[in-house]
């Protein structure tokens, strides 16, 4: 088994007693820290940080040097596995992304390459690699993917969407083809997930962030089922520990119990939903992380530690918590914020644990 320091993030994940409540923050490797800022214009372009290991390293270990968080998120993006199929990503200066080949006809699918990891998105396996061995047992790493839902909006919509008109259009006149589509993805997802667990990663999370534009129905057909079957064919144990894994629905509060059946070992919960519904309508099948408004960053620090105190107490007592942000933080928070977020948590957690 390889030696942590600290395994705060992953007992907790697999609803272990745990002394304080452990915290990360979604994008805690980003446009808030003035340190990323310089190391993305050192890199010349967003795909070139991400693409480059030593950035990527970089970049994952500068919010740790900030703020003593329990775990690092590889930095990474949810659209690597499109650049990899050759379907022309850029990333646009307030545009954001770009797919310049968009899967729009069945002979589209029919051309997407099978997808190799290793070979394919070795870049990614080298950064895991380096980041573990840069981080040296001090906290676990965790790995990602986008779900194939919604990796599956942006190759289809060609870059960013409101409406999602294209693959709902798809959805509802063509379901076969998108069903082929996103069996594709799963897979590729699924290869990249564990090929980055055998890389070195130690907990695995789906950010299936579009998930929530979905009517009930077609949610739990086009992307609750997929991640499901990713999770049913993840590694388990690496190691010589369980490989936890996250599902996080961004607006799937409603469908919290459902997305407890998928084999996840957690669910992530946006601030929409109190943690003390979803801790009841999950039960003790699943541990939850969140869940933070992040526009409370803008507050003043005492309103963060009273918001803080409100996310604690609305999960209550017990194991199963990982304190989080309800989506990633955002760009023009004061790092200062999150310090005070981050202490917040240290401060008013034990309480909350028998350990």
């Amino acid at each position: 088994m390889t030696s942590l320091n600290n395994d705060l993030v992953l007992r907790a994940l697999l609803r272990q007693p745990t002394p304080r409540t452990p915290v990360w923050m979604m994008r805690q490797a980003g446009r808030h820290l003035p340190e990323y800022r310089a190391t993305r214009a050192k890199a010349g372009s967003f795909l070139q940080l991400c693409t480059t290991p030593d950035y990527a390293c970089e970049v994952t270990l500068q919010p740790l040097a900030r703020y003593p968080l329990d775990a690092a998120i590889l930095f990474s993006d949810i659209l690597t596995i499109p650049h990899a199929l050759g379907l022309g990503l850029e990333f646009e200066a307030g545009e954001g992304p770009r797919i310049h080949r968009p899967i729009r006809t069945p002979r589209d699918i029919d051309q997407l390459p099978h997808l190799d990891p290793d070979r394919d998105l070795r870049y990614v396996m080298d950064a895991v690699k380096l980041i573990r061995r840069e981080l040296n047992g001090r906290v676990p790493l965790i790995g990602f993917a986008g779900s194939p839902w919604t990796v599956g909006t942006y190759v289809v919509e060609g870059g960013s969407s409101k409406t999602f008109d294209r693959i709902k259009a798809m959805l509802y006149g063509a379901p076969a083809d998108l069903h082929r589509l996103l069996a594709h993805l799963t897979r590729a997802t699924t290869d990249y997930l564990n090929a980055q667990i055998l890389a070195g990663a130690q907990a695995v999370m789906i950010f299936d962030t579009w998930g929530g534009a979905l009517a009930p129905s077609a949610y739990r057909e086009f992307s609750l089922a997929y991640m499901t079957s990713i999770v049913r064919d993840l590694i388990k144990e690496q190691d010589g520990r369980r490989v936890p894994v996250i599902l996080f629905t961004k607006g799937g509060g409603q469908w919290l119990a459902e997305l407890a059946g998928s084999g996840a070992d957690a669910l992530g919960v946006d601030w929409t939903t109190d943690l003390s519904t979803a801790r009841e309508l999950v039960g003790d099948r699943v541990a939850l992380q969140g869940n933070l408004d992040p526009s409370v960053l803008y507050a003043p620090p005492d309103v963060i530690r009273q918001e803080v105190g409100h996310v604690l107490a609305s999960y209550g007592s017990g194991s199963g918590h990982v304190f989080n942000l309800g989506h990633g933080i955002h760009a023009d928070v004061l790092p200062e914020h999150a310090a005070a977020m981050v202490a917040a948590v240290h401060e008013l957690s034990p309480q909350y644990h028998d350990e």
